[in-house]
Parts: C-alpha cells; sequence; structure tokens
C-alpha cells in the first residue's frame, strides 16, 4: 500500500497543451505534446491519446501531468512530464482534466 507521505511526493500540476503532433517513431501510437506549466515552463510529453483525440482538438486544453518523475527517451522524444488520463479499455486514454479554467502551474491535491 501507497501511504500519504508516497503520495505527498508526487508533484502533479495542471498544464495547458500547446501544441500537438504525431509521433510515428512511437511504439504504440501517440502525440508529441509541448504542455506550458506557467512559472515551471514548458515541458514536452509523449502520450496515448490517439484514438479519441486529433492534434488540433488537444491544443488549448488543459491537462494533468506529473512533473517531478525523471524524464525518459522515447524514441528521438524527450518525455518530461506524465500526462494522467483514465484508461477505459486497450490503447484507449481519456485525458484528465480540471473541470473549470485554472491557471497553468496550478497544483492538484
Amino acid at each position: 500500500m501507497a501511504t500519504m507521505e508516497d503520495f505527498q511526493k508526487i508533484d502533479l500540476r495542471v498544464g495547458r497543451i500547446v501544441a500537438a503532433e504525431p509521433f510515428p517513431e512511437a511504439r504504440k501510437p501517440a502525440y508529441r505534446l509541448r504542455i506550458n506549466f506557467g512559472a515551471l515552463g514548458e515541458r514536452t510529453s509523449s502520450a496515448q491519446l490517439t484514438r479519441r483525440y486529433q492534434p488540433e482538438d488537444l491544443v488549448g486544453r488543459l491537462c494533468v501531468a506529473v512533473v517531478n518523475f525523471p524524464a525518459r527517451q522515447i524514441g528521438p522524444v524527450r518525455s518530461e512530464v506524465l500526462v494522467l488520463g483514465g484508461i477505459p479499455g486497450e490503447g484507449d486514454v481519456v485525458l484528465l482534466q480540471p473541470d473549470a479554467e485554472v491557471e497553468p502551474g496550478t497544483p492538484i491535491a
């Protein structure tokens, strides 16, 4: 079981997707995202959102991401944050996002 102390080590933040493009080099279908986290700056991520979203539908949306995991190299992309989503089925990810407008960089508790 994870403890509250374990959870508190994870830095979850709201970000705004500022760019989304196909990432054909990924093993599983994915997009390369650039996300603005306010004072934390912009970060890059690879996200498997291709079943439900087109790149142009993602730009401007808020999302929730873990911003303090170590970066991972995914093919030619350095994924700096982990974008969160629900997984209703294999290869299907529903973007986790706030239900009201908040500033990029807002912490999640």
